[in-house]
């Protein structure tokens, strides 16, 4: 299960994370550009595991866990990193928080459903929100040390703020979606259980 393609290439998006935070670490112009690159190759896999998934007809209970956990993993800890190195500062942390927020609160939402064996597909529109927030990310690691011609910063902010748009409204679908299969509970020690979380 582990040694088909479509696994490794999200184990790899894993493994890539500890490379994106050195470089970043650099702080460096080289390293932004080297960060970039390895956080983008990281992000394309994210299409080809899921397609080759399907088109060799590999896809697995592992990776439908472990594909949309490899994606948060990548995009927090990119966050954080560029929030904590000021190449993500002022109102731009806004759009940042959200995302993050977001996928948490997505990621609440799909245990509770999974324990209730309910699933909620992911939409065109959280597909597309993904790409995007992929590439303004990648565009904000360059940040100012991009072509004096490119404003890359500008783009990666907007596209941030655009991404974090998309963000609530696939959040809200999720959430909506999952409010359905939320009802009263008739197990006595649901309202302990509660509480002591």
């Amino acid at each position: 299960m582990l040694k088909t393609v479509p696994m490794l290439l999200t184990l790899f998006r894993i493994a890539a994370i500890p490379g994106v935070v050195a470089l970043l670490y650099l702080d460096t112009n080289h390293g932004r550009y080297l960060a970039c690159t390895l956080f983008g190759v990281a992000a394309i896999t994210d299409f080809f595991d899921g397609y080759l998934a399907r088109a060799w007809s590999q896809q697995s209970k592992m990776g439908q866990f472990l594909d949309p956990v490899a994606d948060k993993l990548l995009v927090a800890a990119t966050l954080l990193m560029m929030t904590g190195f000021g190449q993500i500062s002022g109102l731009v942390i806004l759009p940042a928080i959200v995302i993050l927020c977001r996928e948490i609160m997505v990621s609440g939402l799909r245990e509770f459903l999974a324990e209730i064996r309910v699933g909620i597909p992911v939409s065109t529109l959280a597909k597309w929100k993904t790409t995007l927030q992929m590439f303004s990310i990648g565009f904000l690691i360059v940040g100012d040390t991009g072509p004096e011609f490119l404003p890359t910063r500008l783009i990666g902010e907007t596209g941030l703020w655009i991404a974090a748009v998309l963000t609530l409204a696939t959040g809200y679908d999720y959430l909506h979606a999952g409010l359905c299969h939320m009802g009263p509970s008739d197990k006595p020690g649901d309202s302990l259980h509660k509480r002591d979380n």
